[in-house]
């Protein structure tokens, strides 16, 4: 039985820029469960010291090395090249990127930063050698790509790629995985319960 207490205050949740549109979409139950809680989603492209309390909970890339957090896997994406209906309709016809075709198309991705993440790293080994789009911010690279300015790697079930069109590649994207993080002092919290639940139950209907 659900539990009676009223649940009100404020709730930190910091996850990667990336995954702010799909984390916001997990959380949605909750807010309509719990209107007495102010929740902030803090999108970044750092990782929140959650063991500092700097969050509540934190949605991370990497296991955790603290002993003070609880960790939970909560699932693992696969990346897949996408670009507009436009650029396809110009450029790739075929809606297939062959062996050795890369370096004839421009690509969109994230900074240089950020070139060993697993999906930078792909799209290199493609044969992408022209980025004419890099930005830290993943909202910037989906208006980038909607325009039509050219391909880039996105999550298959990241909510950007809806109205893209995927681009089947000569290998498969990279995988990358999901853990959610919170402080052990906060494990009887009610609000903290229930928004771990709120993102476990929508990830697990949505692998």
């Amino acid at each position: 039985r659900r539990d009676q207490t009223v649940l009100a205050g404020t709730l930190r949740v910091s996850v990667p820029d990336g995954m702010a549109p799909t984390l916001t979409r997990s959380l949605l139950a909750f807010c309509q469960e719990y209107p007495a809680v102010d929740l902030e989603l803090i999108g970044e492209n750092r990782m929140a010291d959650v063991a500092a309390r700097e969050a509540d909970i934190g949605v991370r890339l990497t296991r955790s090395t603290s002993n003070v957090l609880v960790e939970k896997h909560l699932a693992n994406f696969r990346f897949a090249l996408f670009a507009s209906a436009d650029y396809v309709r110009r450029h790739l016809s075929t809606r297939r990127l062959g062996k050795g075709e890369a370096a004839a198309h421009p690509f969109v991705g994230l900074d240089e930063r950020w070139k060993a993440l697993p999906h930078e790293k792909w799209m290199r080994a493609l044969g992408a050698t022209r980025f004419a789009f890099r930005s830290s911010s993943m909202d910037a690279i989906e208006e980038a790509v909607r325009y039509g300015v050219g391909l880039a790697a996105f999550l298959e079930k990241d909510p950007r790629s809806a109205g893209l069109i995927r681009i089947e590649t000569e290998t498969d994207g990279p995988s990358q995985s999901f853990y959610l993080v919170y402080h052990r002092d906060l494990r009887k919290q009610p609000h903290v319960r229930a928004a771990v639940a709120s993102i476990e139950a929508y990830m697990r209907a949505h692998r």
